[in-house]
């Protein structure tokens, strides 16, 4: 990772606002993308079934490893200027976005392009009518958080949790975190989460986990019978390793539902007879709608999440090859925020 001092000032076009950067998330997605980006690039160009965000002719719906690639999708910012003919919000408001931009030709996503600036940056480009402004006087350092917890809230609208139902989630990094401040926000209980880290398993009793377990010494569906009994329930995976989902379906009760959110990377392989014959539901899930992006803001603008406890550290844009580093370790850090 390199950080760049020469990138051309943005300019704001008709429908688009000039924003300063007030903080950003560093992202699982963007540690995986500086690991795997071109096997991601990869897998998306092979995708069918999926509508193309813009023309495929056009190299701003495109990402070329070989130039250079902006990042940074979990921000909070202050509004400067508006482009020609633009109805804003006012110069000096505190804002975030869903991380994409409105353009002519199509909508792009703010991660991982070669022409718009993300959120690592001192100063970027925002789609007006996206625009959120920050309520309540929080943080804006706090703010940057509301797309990691929309993640989170994106997961359990998908999982179709009705009253009475428990969960147990796997993986207790941000996005497992965030999976159980939405579930406790529900009044989902009990709620079982499972996770290797002792840093981590503090962090899910701190979001609201009823219990809390090591795998090593108790598997999380065995603490699962032991508090939540005949409950109904939903396994949220949020690990995204080869061989994870597989275990799942072994273990998971019958007649349950699983939703994956943690992302795998590499093939993996999973053995069907398990869900068929236990007659699991399983569903995939990946970010969020505009709307569960606002409700996400709003809970924690009035206290309703508390993700504080979440951000571990902080650094300047100098500082974001270091940070990169120090994620890779569960015990040091959750959340890194870079403060430009």
């Amino acid at each position: 990772m390199v950080v760049r001092d020469d990138v051309p000032e943005p300019e704001p076009a008709a429908g688009q606002v000039l924003v300063e950067v007030l903080a950003c998330g560093i992202c699982g997605s963007d540690l995986h993308f500086a690991r795997h980006g071109g096997t991601m690039l990869d897998l998306a160009s092979q995708m069918t079934g999926v509508p193309s965000p813009g023309p495929q002719d056009d190299p701003w719906f495109r990402t070329e490893l070989a130039s250079d690639v902006f990042m940074g999708h979990e921000f909070s910012a202050r509004v400067l200027e508006a482009g020609p003919d633009t109805e804003a919000l006012p110069a000096g408001t505190v804002v975030t976005s869903v991380p994409a931009m409105v353009l002519p030709r199509g909508v792009r996503d703010l991660a991982y392009g070669n022409h718009l600036p993300g959120g690592y940056s001192e100063r970027m480009l925002l789609s007006a009518p996206l625009l959120l402004e920050v309520p309540n006087g929080l943080d804006p350092r706090h703010a940057a958080l509301t797309e990691p917890v929309a993640v989170g809230l994106h997961a359990v609208n998908r999982a179709g949790l009705v009253p009475g139902d428990g969960a147990v989630v796997l993986g207790c990094g941000p996005v497992g975190l965030a999976v159980i401040a939405a579930l406790r926000l529900r009044g989902v209980e009990p709620i079982v989460a499972s996770d290797l880290s002792p840093a981590r398993r503090a962090l899910a009793t701190t979001m609201g986990a009823h219990e809390v377990v090591d795998p090593r010494d108790e598997p999380a569906f065995e603490a699962w019978r032991r508090v939540g009994g005949a409950a109904s329930m939903v396994t949220f995976e949020a690990v995204g390793i080869p061989g994870m989902l597989d275990s799942v379906l072994r273990d998971a009760p019958a007649q349950s539902r699983v939703v994956v959110v943690g992302v795998c990377m590499q093939p993996d392989t999973v053995t069907p007879f398990f869900a068929i014959a236990k007659e699991l539901r399983l569903q995939f899930v990946l970010a969020y709608d505009l709307d569960e992006f606002a409700a996400s803001l709003r809970a924690i603008a009035e206290g309703e999440i508390d993700v504080v406890p979440l951000v571990t550290g902080e650094v300047d844009l100098g500082g974001l090859p270091g940070a990169f580093d120090a994620l890779a370790d569960p015990e040091e850090h959750c959340k890194i925020l870079v403060v430009p």
